[in-house]
């Protein structure tokens, strides 16, 4: 389904801790880092694709999460033609995203990556809010910047817990704490990359 620019509807997913740090899932068999994305159905609100995607990709149900906010209008980005099937080049430019901001209030162990018979992803880690946009393939960045600044302003306070974390699954990685003025600048510095 595409609009008559040729882009086809789409969400993307940003899920916080209580931590404020995001959900970044690592692509099967690949290794480049992302968001949960995918395609709106025809029917389907946004919303509900969100839902969705999110239960394919990640594991979660909405029992296990809250949605915190929501892009404004639809973030656009143009795929190059390498990446387009030669059937739909000349109609296919891209896709138009509306972005959700969701807190996580299921546990770390609530999320299932091989919850389908396609997984996107084979790993996944909590990561600072500001991802490093490098790691993300070149044509998404832009919509990637927009859509954490624009949903930077409904960021709060850390909730602070006395239970360990834990930062990530099927990775062996450290990740270290942050500390308390770290936690306080991503409340003050949303123009931070």
């Amino acid at each position: 389904m595409l609009d008559r620019e040729g882009f086809r509807p789409n969400v993307g997913i940003i899920l916080l801790n209580s931590h404020n740090e995001v959900w970044w899932g690592k692509r099967v068999r690949e290794h480049s880092w992302q968001f949960p994305q995918g395609g709106i159905k025809y029917g389907e609100s946004p919303e509900q694709a969100m839902f969705r995607e999110l239960e394919e990709e990640v594991g979660l149900r909405s029992e296990h999460v809250k949605i915190i906010g929501r892009t404004r209008d639809w973030l656009r980005y143009e795929v190059p033609d390498r990446f387009i099937k030669r059937e739909t080049r000349g109609h296919y430019r891209g896709q138009k995203q509306i972005w959700f901001l969701l807190r996580m209030v299921g546990r770390d162990c609530d999320i299932n990556l091989r919850l389908t018979d396609h997984p996107e992803f084979d790993a996944w880690r909590w990561h600072d809010y500001w991802v490093p946009l490098d790691v993300v393939i070149e044509f998404k960045r832009d919509v990637y910047k927009m859509a954490l600044q624009e949903l930077s302003r409904f960021l709060t306070r850390p909730v602070q817990q006395n239970t360990p974390r834990q930062t990530g699954r099927y990775l062996r990685q450290h990740h270290p704490r942050r500390t308390q003025d770290e936690l306080k600048m991503l409340e003050v510095e949303p123009d931070k990359e």
